[in-house]
């Protein structure tokens, strides 16, 4: 059953929760193709364009595309047409698509403001998800997405690539089971430039006529459009990632990616406590995430978890790569991408059985062999995974916008008798696009 926009925007939660559970998931025989679409196409999403046209081939069928940017999407119909002689349906409203039944499954990298909700929608409305890096916003809207996947029977893969890495997924394995001993202290960097830089200011004006600004916005309370001198927008299409309203830092752009390794190889759950420290250095702009910070998480057992955040750069100073990964244990050390290393610096080579690697067909791949098979095996970032990863980011952001070290609760995701943390947990939400309360 198909919830249509009507019901999207007059509906109460629990009326459209109700419809929601009347979906049921496709059964795929062999040669069955499944239908996708891909929601928010301008960066990211438009490499999930590239990898279902190269899977068209044997099992996918790319449907539709959708963006408030009608320049986007017209460039981007026009691309996928002339790549596989099909045009796909067009869609500005999200809400629109998923009423089309054709349409199994949606791929979405719109802004972070807007990841929980698409699931959560798409989850009601029966179809299986891609959620791009982070799924949420913030720690309430993550357990809620956890929530719809598990009440609506969905396939939902993070859009966290490390852990669709077969030799990544061997050397973790390898942690976890004590291949250098017990893990004491993991440690996760990004040191990232590129185009990481001042953004500028920005003044109040009109959206371009291309962009529908009330739908960009879609979950985010009403904020002003803002154009830079040169006319352009200061939030629009990328520098949201710099804006709390919007975004997470670097911490919860790059920073998720590495982080998800570091939660995953140090396998303790959620920590008790977490201090976090930076600032936007170097740079004379509105921006208001830090553009270099250290964040310490510390977990019931007294195990440790670093991550640094820095967009100067300044990764060739140690001759490590921009992003990576570190994993101290009693026995020996792990490096990502250069392998297993004893205390006095010697490699610790893999070998016979354990240096065999699990299959993967990729972070697309995986996430269509799951929905084809209706087995959630096949997900290797699946939604309570990369929840965990995300409240992480969240828990760094929190403490380095209140400037304290904070106590956590893993177990009710809050923290403890601090009421002032705790406003940080759940935003508000514009009048229509509630993320809806399922857990």
């Amino acid at each position: 059953m198909g919830i249509s926009r009507r019901k999207f925007l007059g509906a109460s939660a629990s009326a459209v929760l109700v419809a929601g559970t009347m979906a049921k998931g496709k059964v795929f025989g062999a040669n069955d193709r499944i239908g996708v679409a891909v929601i928010g196409i301008h960066g990211q999403g438009n490499s999930h364009i590239k990898e279902f046209i190269d899977a068209q081939k044997n099992e996918v069928d790319l449907i539709a595309l959708c963006d408030v940017d009608s320049d986007v999407l017209k460039q981007r119909v026009e691309e996928v047409r002339q790549k596989t002689g099909k045009k796909p349906k067009a869609y500005r409203d999200m809400r629109d698509l998923f009423e089309n039944k054709k349409i199994d499954a949606v791929s979405t990298a719109t802004p972070n403001h807007w990841h929980t909700l698409v699931t959560v929608w798409a989850c009601q409305a029966g179809k299986d998800v891609y959620v791009e890096k982070p799924l949420s916003h913030d720690i309430w809207e993550g357990r809620q997405l956890v929530a719809a996947a598990e009440k609506y029977g969905r396939m939902v893969q993070h859009g966290t690539q490390n852990r669709s890495n077969a030799r990544l997924m061997r050397d973790i394995k390898l942690i976890q089971d004590g291949f250098i001993g017990k893990i004491v202290h993991s440690r996760g960097y990004v040191y990232k430039n590129g185009n990481r830089h001042a953004i500028g200011y920005g003044k109040p004006a009109q959206p371009p006529k291309n962009l529908d600004w009330e739908l960009w916005q879609g979950p985010a309370p009403e904020r002003e459009y803002l154009a830079r001198e040169d006319g352009s927008g200061l939030f629009v299409h990328y520098n949201w990632h710099w804006f709390w309203h919007y975004g997470n830092g670097e911490i919860g752009n790059q920073g998720v990616h590495e982080m998800d390794v570091a939660v995953w190889g140090h396998n303790r759950g959620l920590p008790v406590k977490v201090y976090s420290s930076g600032g936007r250095y170097g740079w004379d702009d509105q921006g208001e995430t830090p553009n270099t910070q250290a964040t310490v998480f510390t977990y019931a057992d007294g195990s440790m978890v670093t991550f640094e955040v820095r967009n100067l750069g300044s990764f060739p100073e140690a001759c490590e790569d921009a992003c990576g990964n570190s994993f101290f244990g009693t026995e020996g050390y792990y490096v990502k991408n250069k392998g297993f290393f004893n205390y006095k610096n010697e490699p610790i080579p893999v070998e016979g059985d354990l240096a065999k690697e699990p299959e993967s067909a990729g972070r697309i791949g995986n996430w269509l062999k799951a929905i084809r098979t209706r087995d959630p095996k096949y997900l290797t970032a699946p939604p309570l995974v990369g929840h965990i990863s995300c409240v992480h980011c969240h828990l760094g952001n929190i403490a380095y916008r209140l400037g304290r070290s904070l106590q956590f609760d893993p177990v009710t995701e809050s923290f403890k008798g601090d009421e002032e943390a705790n406003r940080f947990l759940k935003r508000e939400y514009r009048p229509g696009f509630e993320v809806p309360q399922l857990a």
